[in-house]
């Protein structure tokens, strides 16, 4: 017997399901490819764009390129905008990302740090002091330019203040801190809490004369502490003054790499020019390792965040995610029972406001060189150039590309420094060795920008303390290294000094 199976087949294009689900699929497939145009386009706007530092409005920069390049003092972040707001402009054509972390760093930059109060069970407010100098950045960086000393008797000091140490060095070879007063004197403190210290500026008369016969008369500060409040400072105190300077160009600054500046140092003077200038070999907190010092009076520290965030906690005592400890020393017993202000973070500065307040720092535009094209400035260039200024005043540098801002990469700078420190002879001396640096030896000031002092701050007070009461004067100051320069300076006919100092105010 035979038996047969018969199947049913049901042709697949018969199936009921087949095309609802194909057309499915190909839906799920094209949104996710969509889904993920999208989030790549974002993620490029939002985080790999604003890397390169650019906009999208390219006008301003090409007319920078338009310019001399002698007057493209920051390279494309230089300005043109003379006046008031000269050191606090913005470099041009940041993408939005970048502009509005410039513009949240300027509110920290500007706003007053307030102190800790209770508030239930945690401290509200910023937590400034126990004892600190200013409340704020902008307190002693006015319009981010430079400070100037007190002028009369009893004037509150605002943007000068003293360093202070004691002979020997600390773990990582920098200032030993005094054992009472810390690395800075402070004065000014919060309600309940007293200040370390009061002072007096009394002034000794250095007279001099030009070759054709000019005298001159310069005001030497001398320093005192009449309220030494936690104690006597001891003979063995070392004080520095040191006032505050502009701020403009600090991140171009922070790209010029560790190899460029050694590549002009000359400590030993082989080439027998009278010029050797050295780096500061200087401890980073980030890093945890030695690396060339660019910031402060006697380039104290390698990078802007460090620069920054030491004087959050020096100069207005704000604690932050470099220095998280306040500054009393142990013997200030009061000043370390005070509240700190740790509402949103173990830090009185959080995370994010130094990510703020340093990228605002990083994209402060430079002011650009004007009157190019007068005799009398193209003179002065060739006699400063002539008699010695450019040897430690160096003209120009290209930025490195180690910097974390693209932007900053590759820039061609004009900011008249060499990064390195000098001996400056004993008028200038403060005494007071930091890291490689003695006594005698300070960094070369940048000098871009400096014709814009008087209009942005009102004043035209130079050299590291604000002694000089303008730029020939401060000049008249140097000494050492500089000495030479100096002489040649002081042998000129008026008409050339006059020449010389009309460069430098094109600057």
């Amino acid at each position: 017997m035979s038996t047969s199976l018969a199947v049913s087949h049901t042709p697949t294009d018969q199936l009921p399901d087949a095309p609802k689900n194909t057309w499915l699929l190909r839906t799920g497939l094209i949104a996710l490819v969509a889904c993920s145009g999208v989030f790549a386009y974002t993620f490029y706007e939002s985080r790999i764009k604003p890397l390169d530092g650019y906009g999208d409005d390219w006008k301003p920069i090409d007319v920078l390129k338009s310019k001399p390049a002698k007057a493209l003092s920051g390279g494309d972040l230089t300005h043109f905008m003379f006046g008031d707001i000269s050191f606090e402009t913005e470099a041009h054509n940041l993408p939005w990302q970048l502009s509005a972390l410039f513009d949240a760093g300027d509110g920290v930059f500007e706003r007053p740090f307030t102190e800790a109060l209770a508030s239930g069970y945690r401290a509200d407010a910023d937590g400034v002091g126990p004892v600190f100098n200013m409340a704020s950045c902008e307190g002693c960086h006015v319009a981010d330019g430079r400070a100037a000393p007190p002028t009369i008797p009893g004037q509150a000091l605002e943007g000068l203040l003293f360093r202070v140490s004691v002979p020997g060095t600390d773990a990582n070879g920098g200032p030993k801190p005094h054992p009472v007063y810390g690395g800075q004197l402070a004065d000014k403190a919060i309600d309940g809490h007293q200040s370390e210290i009061s002072y007096q500026i009394d002034f000794e008369l250095v007279t001099g004369q030009y070759a054709d016969g000019t005298p001159y008369e310069l005001e030497k500060p001398i320093y005192s502490f009449p309220d030494q409040n936690y104690g006597p400072l001891g003979k063995e105190a070392m004080v520095s003054p040191r006032i505050a300077p502009v701020m403009i160009g600090m991140g171009l600054l922070d790209a010029v790499t560790d190899a460029d500046i050694l590549s002009r140092a000359d400590e030993h003077d082989t080439d027998g020019d009278g010029i050797s200038g050295k780096a500061n070999r200087v401890w980073s907190v980030e890093n945890k390792d030695y690396r060339v010092g660019k910031y402060g009076w006697k380039a104290e520290t390698p990078t802007l965040s460090h620069q920054a965030m030491d004087a959050a906690i020096n100069d207005m005592g704000i604690t932050n995610p470099l220095f998280p400890q306040e500054n009393c020393t142990p013997s200030q017993s009061v000043c370390q029972q005070a509240l700190s202000g740790t509402t949103d973070a173990p830090v009185e500065l959080t995370e994010t406001q130094m990510n703020e307040v340093v990228t605002y720092l990083e994209f402060l535009a430079v002011p650009g060189r004007d009157y190019l094209d007068n005799p009398e400035v193209q003179l002065g260039e060739n006699l400063f150039n002539a008699i010695g200024c450019e040897s430690c005043h160096r003209s120009e540098f290209t930025t490195g590309e180690e910097q974390r801002q693209k932007r900053l990469h590759n820039q061609d700078i004009r900011p008249y420094t060499d990064l390195l420190l000098h001996d400056m002879g004993p008028n200038l001396a403060d005494h007071r060795p930091s890291f490689s640096a003695t006594g005698y030896e300070w960094r070369t000031a940048p000098l871009w920008g400096i014709g814009m002092v008087e209009r942005v701050n009102g004043h035209t007070r130079f050299m590291h303390d604000g002694r000089a009461r303008n730029m020939e004067e401060a000049i008249l100051w140097h000494g050492g290294e500089a000495e030479t320069a100096k002489q040649r300076f002081t042998a000129l006919p008026k008409a050339e000094r006059e020449s010389l100092l009309k460069f430098l105010k094109s600057l």
